[in-house]
């Protein structure tokens, strides 16, 4: 088994779950997310941010760690802000030894649901199932995350999985 670190980045809230996956079967760990206050700096989030990511690499001393990737983003400011959140992210598990991968929304919808155009509840309702959840994490950015841990525990047999490092 191996276990999965993935990640929902947000400036707002950030989502992670941790899985156990031997590829094919999956097990949910534990997930949540971290939420900075809303009024705080950015430089005061990431700061945050970076932190409980540190407390939840530490709990759970994960195999592996996957990001979902920036896809598109309307306004350039909102792209920049959550690119340089990423950023954090990756250093927090780069600094702790974890193997990086980042996904795109694209592929990570199409892993689960089987294809790259599913709404938001086709996702929720996959991770509930893949998961064996009685109920749908909340907020959304943690079935993202967990969604993004499936996904990589899913490439675990796919020939192009380096592709996806970081």
């Amino acid at each position: 088994m191996t276990r999965i670190l993935g990640i929902d980045p947000g400036t707002r809230i950030t989502g992670y779950g941790v899985i156990d996956s031997d590829g094919h079967t999956f097990k949910a760990v534990d997930y949540g997310c971290i939420k900075p206050p809303p009024k705080a700096r950015l430089s005061e989030r990431y700061r945050i941010v970076f932190e409980g990511l540190q407390q939840v690499i530490a709990q759970h001393s994960p195999d592996e760690m996957a990001v979902e990737n920036i896809f598109f983003c309307k306004n350039p400011a909102s792209a920049l802000k959550l690119g340089q959140v990423r950023g954090v992210i990756l250093l927090a598990g780069s600094l702790a030894g974890v193997e990086l991968y980042e996904y795109a929304p694209r592929r990570i919808k199409q892993a689960l649901v089987g294809r790259g155009g599913a709404i938001k509840t086709q996702v929720q309702t996959m991770v509930m199932h893949m998961l064996g959840l009685t109920q749908v994490p909340e907020p959304i950015d943690i079935t993202h995350a967990l969604a993004v841990a499936i996904c990589h525990g899913q490439a675990a047999t796919d020939p192009q999985r380096q592709d996806y490092l970081v």
